[in-house]
């Protein structure tokens, strides 16, 4: 595959987020052939470069100096050079350094080529067992606790599944935030050290996650975490019998929640999805 052409052009280049083998075969490819690697940080990105023997020039790119190398690269891309750039994990500017490159490249006729792989987001809500048909991704949430109860409390009623990252030193905080203003029964997933050896996917009722952290100080000690949190759904006006609940209590200390809406609803004959929707906001 020969990149060398007379025109320059972007590479955005996803890397692993924890097992190294999550590499694609072109992921690896244009690293060894372009110009040069536009990396968040040198030292990180040489020990995958390392890892499959590729050796290339590094230029260090990152928020501290992305402004400043924006014009440097733009120079270099015009003037014939391929050039790829890695974030430390996952996919280049998704929470990282990159838009207003991207953006210049647009702007001067630049090609710009993305290359599919790794996002911890996504990778986390594909496990997550929460809808994934609808979704939006709201990064970083804020370090303040108010601008962070604040930004919650918007999103009270999105319908959409929610996607967040947060940092292990404010997780606990976080999900005490969560209960607070989008509600203790509301389903969320916490997702940390995707595709790592200690990897950790756990879903259920934000009032239950906080106990579950705390039971094992070891949990959540290191590494970035994704949140994914239910989408709100209006609760119908669905008459739901003492009945009906007694039945599905008893039922769910051996079966799924799955089977057993399923097996409630076939012996008292409602609706299958109202009745599902009804223990998710009010049993589960």
């Amino acid at each position: 595959m020969n990149l060398l052409k007379n025109t320059g052009t972007l590479y955005i280049v996803p890397t692993p987020i924890g097992n190294l083998l999550d590499i694609t075969y072109r992921a690896i490819e244009i690293l060894q052939e372009v110009n040069l690697i536009a990396c968040e940080n040198i030292k990180h990105t040489n020990i995958l470069l390392q890892h499959f023997n590729i050796k290339n020039i590094l230029i260090s790119f990152n928020k501290n100096n992305e402004i400043q190398k924006n014009n440097i690269l733009v120079k270099e891309l015009q003037n014939g050079k391929k050039i790829a750039l890695v974030s430390n994990a996952g996919t280049p500017v998704i929470n990282d350094p990159g838009y207003l490159l991207i953006k210049q490249c647009h702007l001067f006729n630049i090609k710009v080529i993305p290359l599919p792989g790794p996002c911890a987001a996504i990778t986390a809500l594909s496990a997550s067992g929460i809808s994934t048909n609808r979704f939006c991704y709201e990064g970083f949430l804020p370090s303040k606790k108010k601008a962070r109860c604040n930004l919650l409390h918007s999103l009270k009623k999105e319908e959409r599944t929610m996607i967040f990252y947060e940092t292990k030193y404010r997780i606990i905080e976080t999900i005490k935030d969560i209960i607070n203003e989008i509600g203790q029964n509301r389903h969320i997933v916490i997702a940390r050290e995707i595709t790592k050896k200690w990897e950790v996917i756990y879903g259920n009722k934000a009032s239950l996650i906080l106990p579950w952290i705390k039971e094992d100080k070891n949990r959540f000690n290191k590494g970035e975490n994704v949140i994914i949190i239910d989408g709100y759904k209006e609760l119908k006006n669905i008459n739901i019998s003492d009945k009906i609940i007694n039945t599905f209590t008893i039922l769910r200390k051996i079966l799924s929640l799955k089977e057993s809406v399923f097996i409630t609803s076939k012996i008292h004959k409602i609706s299958k999805n109202n009745l599902y929707q009804y223990v998710i906001k009010k049993i589960k």
